[in-house]
């Protein structure tokens, strides 16, 4: 229904107050906006090759657990260096803590991680920056980590610096090679991190140590590295639940999309 217009001195149009939506009234219960509430998402254009990736990594994910192969999610993401202006508040016995509104920026790193989801084993590495260079060196720290594996399972994105061209712009060709050969790649889809575990585990290092003001590069690596190790020590493994089957069925538009006849993986409930 259109609002009710009100033609006032000079002709002048407004809006009547009543037409309004206001708390208390039953239509209010649906169209009331909510400005202080946000959601966000990250999904790319799902089309052939974005099913494709994804499809591989579903089909990866519900793999048994093979020591011979393992799969090793890996990907990085910044860190930035904040510091207080103002000191602190000193911590109370069941108080928040209280800081000063005003902050200095003291530069930022980068934290690079890997997680073997069926295990809970762990690797981190906190460098200055990310290059090639910090991508080369952290795919020898994950060769070194699991040294019995035929070939390591490797998920990461599509980042430029996640080639196997970085290890021959560090190493020596026969040793480039070699590290090559130590993994098999599998890549996220386009603007689809959330395909990558590695993303649970630094939402949860998030929670419990990134989202709080850090001063140093040197404090920084320290309480990322005990968290990362606690954890590890403590075998957190990741349960992923989102399969091929429900991928088709939840997906199935974008899957009709691509082939019509993928409408056969749509599930129907009767009620």
């Amino acid at each position: 229904m259109e609002p009710a217009i009100a033609r006032g001195q000079g002709s002048r149009i407004g809006v009547l107050p009543a037409d309004f939506v206001c708390a208390g009234r039953q239509d209010s219960q649906k169209n009331a906006l909510k400005p202080h509430l946000n959601k966000t998402w990250c999904i790319g254009t799902i089309n052939a090759q974005f099913i494709a990736h994804m499809e591989r990594l579903l089909w990866l994910y519900a793999l048994p657990y093979d020591r011979q192969y393992p799969v090793v999610c890996f990907d990085e993401r910044p860190c930035f260096l904040i510091g207080d202006e103002i000191a602190p508040l000193p911590l109370r016995s069941g108080h928040v803590r209280k800081e000063h509104y005003a902050y200095e920026k003291n530069g930022a790193c980068a934290l690079l991680a890997a997680i073997e989801p069926l295990t809970g084993k762990r690797l981190a590495q906190v460098p200055a920056q990310r290059t090639k260079k910090e991508y080369t060196l952290f795919c020898q720290a994950i060769a070194a980590a699991w040294p019995t594996a035929t070939k390591i399972r490797l998920v990461q994105d599509n980042l430029n610096t996640h080639t196997t061209s970085a290890f021959y712009e560090h190493l020596p060709a026969a040793e480039a090679f070699a590290l090559a050969e130590r993994f098999e790649f599998y890549y996220t889809p386009k603007a689809a991190s959330w395909l990558n575990m590695i993303e649970i585990e630094f939402s949860a290092l998030a929670r419990e140590c990134l989202h709080r003001r850090i001063p140093t590069l040197e404090q920084l690596t320290t309480e990322v590295l005990a968290l990362v190790n606690e954890r590890h020590q403590k075998q957190i493994t990741i349960h992923w639940q989102f399969s091929l089957d429900s991928a088709r069925n939840k997906l199935n538009r974008h899957y009709e999309g691509v082939f019509a006849a993928n409408t056969q993986y749509k599930k129907t409930w009767l009620m």
